[in-house]
């Protein structure tokens, strides 16, 4: 399994709630019918420190070329609407092989 993790940092604290459910809409929307590059992701995980406002997102593919491909396909997308515009900037994007998964059932 793959990761792709963006950093984001910044934006509106005030609109922090409004960010987030912007956001759970757009990763639904894209986890159901996925566009062009994501067809190989897995699942995504936000998280956020609102204090100070900065937060994360990562993205699961099967495949590191899936990966690859999911990172073009990102690297290219800005939110639209309010996840864009007071959800901060994204400040840097890493790649990483998951070799230790560990879950309780």
């Amino acid at each position: 399994m793959y990761a792709r993790v963006a950093r984001f940092e910044g934006g509106d604290p005030a609109r922090m709630d409004e960010v987030i459910e912007a956001n759970r809409k757009l990763i639904e929307a894209a986890l159901a019918s996925p566009p062009e590059g994501l067809e190989d992701a897995l699942g995504t995980w936000v998280l956020v420190d609102r204090q100070a406002r900065r937060g994360l997102g990562i993205t699961l593919f099967a495949t590191e070329d899936g990966m690859r491909r999911g990172d073009q396909a990102l690297d290219t997308m800005s939110p639209p609407g309010p996840a864009g515009e007071a959800g901060g900037r994204r400040t840097s994007v890493e790649l990483y092989e998951v070799v230790v998964r560990a879950e309780r059932s």
